[in-house]
């Protein structure tokens, strides 16, 4: 049994399931509906595979060493997630209505494949945006690369294992927003999962836009 990929995938599944911005955006999402958090759940894995393949390539270990270009992502990210973080605070204080939402040019496919989009984009720049992930995975995959292996083809089954893992926690994560969504989609309950999702992602956009490239290093 290979020891330090056992020991790799705890430490990749706890990173994966700590709750943050992607996992705050994929449950804003599912409320919407089973297949937009889904996509919004594809659209994170989707991000965190260019962050390891930046990570395999050797790229993060330039956006480390180049502040300029580091601080652009996290104003990139941080305007990013403050711009989502304000959208789900105005929906959680816009009254309440009953009135159906107005029917969209090319009918319900159309619609639906406009969301699913959407929501696949909102996961994707979520997680691509955020300039702590490349600096994280720059330092955490050398760790488990044993001396005696090729360092390439052992980062691919690294960077692998967290790609696989994200595409395991945060689709079931929507699945059991969506199977809670009797009591979740009630208004009340609606209005606070917007306030509390629209405070924490406009927090950390505020941290991201203000904080030193030093403080995001970390």
């Amino acid at each position: 049994m290979d020891a330090q990929l056992v020991a790799f995938t705890g430490v990749a599944a706890g990173m994966v399931a700590m709750p943050g911005a992607d996992f705050t955006v994929v449950v804003r999402n599912a409320l919407v509906s089973r297949r937009d958090g889904v996509a919004c759940a594809v659209g994170v894995a989707g991000g965190l595979l260019v962050h390891t393949a930046l990570a395999v390539a050797g790229l993060a270990a330039v956006l480390v060493a180049v502040p300029a270009l580091f601080r652009t992502v996290q104003l990139l990210g941080g305007a990013y997630l403050l711009h989502l973080g304000c959208r789900a605070l105005r929906s959680a204080l816009r009254p309440a209505t009953r009135k159906g939402p107005e029917p969209e040019p090319g009918g319900p496919t159309a619609t639906a494949a406009r969301g699913i989009g959407r929501s696949l984009r909102r996961g994707f720049l979520t997680n691509a945006l955020n300039p702590k992930a490349p600096v994280l995975f720059l330092s955490l995959l050398p760790q488990f690369v044993p001396a005696d292996q090729q360092p390439l083809p052992r980062t691919l089954l690294l960077a692998t294992v967290v790609v696989v893992l994200a595409l395991l926690w945060f689709p079931a994560v929507a699945l059991l927003v969506d199977g809670l969504g009797r009591w979740l989609r009630r208004p009340g309950a609606v209005r606070a999962v917007e306030a509390v999702s629209g405070t924490a992602l406009t927090v950390l956009g505020v941290v991201l836009l203000t904080g030193p490239v030093a403080a995001a290093t970390v």
